[in-house]
């Protein structure tokens, strides 16, 4: 400082205003922090394209074997996810797991290829954790975005009332169930058996309409059901998380910010809706005048992050605005060609969501040989337990749908997923959990997320066999392709009828 000042006097003749003296360390320091930041960069950047290396080889292997064990690639994705995140291999560690940059081996290998100290080592692990964590976002964004471009509304809006009560069970029964249980016959606290009651009430939708996609069942009845009742279940989970996230934190419920979530949450999706089959046409309109290339895929996506802004910015979720966008474009003639262009677009993002999910997933936690994981395992196994029958059960409430498969509308609304680690990592912030209890929430999440997929595809086969032995049973030798045969026609004769060409049986 001394000699700073020293040297500005010896070289002019004027005496240095006196902000000088105090602005000059302070600037330097800026600079310096500039210079440091400018210097990590490139790394940040290394770092970046090593993580996405990891997630992209973990999501294609881990998806092609499951897809030839005859199982959902997207289960596939979420184990390669834990196998390269922190509960093996390290090599994708994010904060929120209480690691630092030492415990990320692909830090370790930036640090002794490109000589990072240990403190720019911490600075581009943080960074490198939220862009992964932002692309991951994105990826959920455009998968729910795909999944409304999928979805009929018109379907969705005629099965909206059974939707609506397999939301309601699905929310009350486990919630309930889960927090008497846990006061009742475990002896915890009230507000950490309202966190866990309220972290059974979550459905993962993103995970559910991947599996549902990937078995082609997406726009059938119970796919529509499910759907839209995991739409309704994330927004009731909203609400609910704010509830109990305010219970913790003040020991009373803000009645003004439940009614402004419930408000809101209704508002955006009928008046997104509404507003968005308005502006359709004009939408048509302008990417039929635009002579670039990705007209299509470029202003519908525009579209989606809009309404995924509105719904983050008003407290919901940006899931929701992603999923009205797909259904409102969907009602416009460019759907085909769009949804074209978006499955490229899903292919790159959406595996980058299921991989830190599973990445993001402890599971020493399920380690019993760790006293402290004992107490939480013995609630994890009755919130498991609560977590299916509470889901389960809501297939079996939808009404005047004949023939429906309501054990698969009942499966699908099993999986918790992302959402259940949000009220896990919401109630371990706020304190008013216990590590044996946060275990259990999370020990939860995992079993309910991983088991939910295989089950989901092996209701549907079962009903699809059913199905088929009916129709073999109706109509006799059709498992050796054999045409029915009608009463009082020969059998020899009929086959050689179903032999002749076309032409000749019509002129019969």
């Amino acid at each position: 400082m001394a000699d700073a000042t020293a040297w500005v006097s010896f070289f002019s003749p004027i005496p240095s205003p006196s902000f000088l003296y105090f602005h000059q360390p302070l600037l330097a320091t800026a600079s310096e922090g500039t210079a440091t930041e400018a210097e990590n960069e490139p790394m940040v950047l290394a770092a970046v394209l090593l993580s996405l290396i990891v997630i992209f080889f973990a999501s294609k292997l881990g998806g092609e074997i499951c897809a030839r064990i005859n199982l959902p690639p997207v289960l596939g994705e979420l184990v390669g996810g834990v196998i390269v995140g922190i509960s093996a291999l390290n090599l994708l560690v994010f904060p929120e797991a209480s690691a630092d940059s030492t415990s990320s081996l692909i830090m370790n290998f930036l640090q002794s290829t490109a000589g990072l100290t240990p403190e720019a080592a911490n600075s581009v692990f943080g960074t490198q954790s939220e862009i992964i964590s932002v692309l991951a976002e994105l990826g959920v964004v455009i998968l729910l975005f795909e999944i409304g471009l999928e979805s009929d509304l018109q379907e969705l809006i005629r099965v909206g009332p059974q939707a609506a009560v397999v939301a309601v069970v699905g929310v009350v029964a486990p919630f309930s169930a889960g927090t008497a249980g846990l006061v009742y016959l475990f002896n915890v606290p009230v507000v950490p058996a309202i966190f866990a009651g309220a972290a059974l009430t979550a459905t993962s939708i993103g995970i559910t309409a991947k599996v549902l996609a990937e078995i082609g069942r997406l726009s059938s009845k119970e796919g529509q059901i499910i759907i839209g009742a995991a739409v309704l279940d994330d927004v009731l989970g909203i609400i609910i998380l704010a509830v109990v996230a305010s219970l913790a934190k003040t020991g009373e419920i803000v009645i003004t910010n439940v009614i402004y979530l419930i408000i809101s949450a209704g508002v955006f999706l009928v008046g997104s809706i509404l507003l968005g089959r308005f502006l359709s046409p004009y939408f048509v309109s302008l990417v039929k005048e635009m002579k670039t290339r990705g007209q299509v895929l470029v202003t519908a996506i525009t579209f989606a992050l809009i309404l995924s802004y509105v719904a983050a910015a008003i407290g919901l979720e940006a899931i929701l605005g992603a999923f009205a966008a797909g259904l409102i474009l969907a009602e416009t003639d460019k759907r085909r060609e769009l949804e074209e262009q978006v499955i490229p677009l899903a292919d790159v993002l959406t595996p980058i969501f299921f991989v830190v999910v599973g990445a993001k997933t402890d599971l020493s936690v399920l380690d019993p040989t760790v006293p402290s994981n004992r107490e939480g395992l013995v609630l994890a196994i009755f919130l498991i337990v609560v977590a299916i029958i509470g889901k389960v059960v809501t297939g079996f409430t939808v009404f005047g749908q004949p023939g429906i498969n309501r054990l698969a509308i009942g499966v699908g609304m099993i999986p918790r997923g992302e959402v259940g680690l949000v009220f896990a990592g919401v109630g371990a912030a706020s304190g008013a959990l216990s590590e044996a209890t946060e275990a259990a929430i999370i020990v939860m999440v995992i079993l309910t997320t991983f088991i939910a997929p295989p089950l989901l595809r092996l209701v549907f086969q079962e009903s699809e066999s059913e199905a088929t032995l009916e129709q073999t049973g109706v109509f006799e030798g059709a498992s050796q392709g054999a045409a029915p045969v009608e009463p009082g026609v020969n059998p020899q004769e009929a086959s050689k009828k179903a032999e002749m060409p076309q032409e000749t049986r019509q002129d019969d």
